[in-house]
């Protein structure tokens, strides 16, 4: 226990020396930016008592007293910039105790048992990540008057945000809510017991106000770098731009200071919560990588197609529990995580769990994908039931319709055996897919470049998602964070010619599967959009199409089509 006392105090001493580094380098700023009208008091002095008379002295007195002017106004404008800044908030979904009770009361007695101020409110956050965040600032008082206004319940604290001060100097509990739906409630406890010691060494007075001083510098080299239009705005950014150039210069002088910091408040609060479930911790670690694994794997492979096609899955962490659960069937190194499915999850701490998912997966698709903040025509909700029907058959026929109007524009004529009239020429059939790419002769790359232009098209003609960024307290999630376009988080590069030729192609291998085979679209929680043949999944697709795309070689995947009984000579049902 001695032990354990030590090294929590040597984190939060280091914390707190680093601290009043970066307090230092204010106090120094401020000491520059004095320097001339101090010299300027001096010489006025020194005048008045007979020295340093005449008339070059009285020439350098003023010259003095203007510099000092100068560097004062200067000066104060960036005091001024600084204490106004609007730092980021990360984007998250807010919630209320009375939208979730036992969970602010799991989050006070572990405090309690820590011995530190309990978080001032709990937000979600669609990641597998837990943190406090600092939101003592005008953008977050407006937040919370708002949310004042709608909660009648209040704040955890019972305290409402007053006019003129502070909402509360305990920090938010951000916590990730994929943990809620996987970890169990003992888990969830003992992996928030490090983010929740936190609280204590963030009261500290000097290591609040270094991370006020130093996120106030942020958030002024943020304002600096926004894109003005018109020639009056450009001229008054002018001052602007002359302000954030000094910010950056004292954050740049700051930085490694304040990243010591926040490691000895870590260090600090990690060795404080080792009193605490440090045995279950542990164990509820190796969930959290497994959690993180099955989250970016649902996000890519099942969320994602779902998301192009303008519908976003309504129970993302729902099916992160699906995911994890058909990963550890599949998987010797996760067996014997299922059977901790019969203890209570932590999701059961929230009064409605289908709501905090809900809005936690539209966050989601507005992060990782840039969709728009509310529902409508061609931005639907959809849950898992309706996913085969609603997102993987319309996007098997999406991709086979556009394949096939690039081979039209290309001039490419029917399959052999179709005929060669004009009514023949675009009849949707596989077999005139393979047998063009099976020619070679470069067709395969001017096909991909075809399906790439016209991707691109069909995407520059999607309505842009924006944020809202108009202050107003009651706007969208996003407006905290900035005008940084959307997504924020884009979950994969650009793909390539070929890779989307690859993904045209398959889809149409699968409408004729469907159409001819009696093939029925279905969702795999790893892979994201299948095909399912009597229920089961056939051989793998891709590698076949693959052989045909890139090398011209039909021959993989004729034997694959053979295998499944498709026919390539039927028409295929287009959207």
């Amino acid at each position: 226990m001695s032990g354990t006392g030590t090294g929590e105090e040597l984190g939060a001493q280091a914390a707190r020396a680093r601290a009043l580094v970066l307090l230092r380098i204010r106090s120094r700023a401020t000491a520059v930016a004095l320097l001339p009208a101090a010299l300027a008091v001096v010489l006025f002095a020194a005048g008045g008592q007979g020295f340093a008379v005449g008339s070059g002295w009285d020439t350098v007195r003023w010259a003095v007293t203007a510099c000092a002017v100068v560097v004062l106004l200067v000066a104060a404008a960036v005091a001024v910039a600084v204490v106004r800044a609007k730092p980021a908030v990360s984007p998250t979904v807010p919630l209320s105790e009375k939208a979730a009770p036992d969970l602010y009361r799991l989050v006070r007695d572990l405090a309690e048992r820590l011995g530190v101020p309990a978080p001032s409110a709990i937000a979600l956050t669609p990641d597998c990540d837990s943190w406090l965040e600092d939101r003592t600032h005008p953008a977050a008082d407006r937040a919370a008057k708002e949310a004042a206004r709608q909660d009648p319940s209040g704040p955890a604290d019972g305290r409402r945000p007053g006019r003129g001060r502070r909402v509360q100097a305990a920090p938010v509990l951000v916590v990730g809510s994929p943990f809620l739906w996987w970890m169990r409630v003992a888990e969830l406890r003992a992996v928030l017991a490090p983010v929740v010691a936190g609280t204590g060494p963030s009261a500290h007075p000097d290591i609040a106000a270094a991370r006020r001083f130093v996120r106030g510098l942020d958030g002024v080299v943020a304002d600096a770098a926004l894109p003005v239009q018109g020639p009056v705005r450009r001229v008054l950014r002018l001052p602007r731009l002359f302000i954030g150039r000094i910010a950056r210069l004292l954050l740049r002088s700051c930085r490694g200071h304040a990243a010591e910091m926040e490691r000895g408040v870590a260090a600090a609060a990690s060795t404080r919560a080792q009193t605490v479930d440090y045995g279950l911790r542990i164990v509820a670690q190796e969930q959290v990588g497994l959690a993180y694994a099955g989250w970016d794997r649902l996000l890519t492979r099942v969320a994602l197609p779902a998301w192009r096609m303008g519908r976003w899955p309504s129970r993302l962490d729902a099916g992160v529990v699906s995911a994890l659960t058909e990963l550890s069937r599949r998987d010797r190194l996760a067996e014997g995580f299922t059977s901790r499915l019969g203890e209570r999850p932590a999701c059961d701490l929230l009064e409605e769990p289908g709501a905090a998912d809900e809005a936690a997966s539209l966050l989601a698709a507005r992060l990782f994908h840039g969709g728009p903040a509310e529902t409508g025509p061609d931005w639907a909700p959809v849950d898992w039931q309706q996913y085969p029907e609603e997102v993987v058959d319309r996007k098997w026929r999406a991709e086979a319709a556009r394949l096939h109007r690039v081979l039209d524009a290309m001039g490419v004529p029917p399959a052999s055996g179709a005929g060669s009239d004009t009514a023949c020429a675009g009849v949707p059939t596989l077999a005139r897919v393979v047998e063009h790419l099976a020619a070679g002769e470069g067709g395969g790359e001017e096909l991909a470049a075809g399906i790439s232009a016209a991707v691109a098209r069909d995407e520059a003609l999607a309505p842009q998602p924006v944020t809202g960024g108009s202050g107003d307290a009651g706007g969208d999630v996003l407006d905290l964070w900035g005008p940084d376009p959307l997504p924020l988080f884009p979950l994969q590069p650009p793909r390539t010619g070929t890779e989307l030729l690859a993904d045209h192609v398959a889809a149409m291998v699968c409408c004729a599967a469907v159409d001819t085979a009696g093939a029925e679209p279905g969702l795999d929680w790893l892979d994201g959009p299948a095909l399912l043949v009597d229920g089961e999944r056939p051989a793998d697709l891709g590698s076949p199409v693959l052989s045909l795309v890139e090398d011209g070689d039909a021959g993989p995947l004729r034997s694959w089509l053979a295998s499944v009984g498709v026919r390539t000579d039927k028409p295929v049902r287009l959207v």
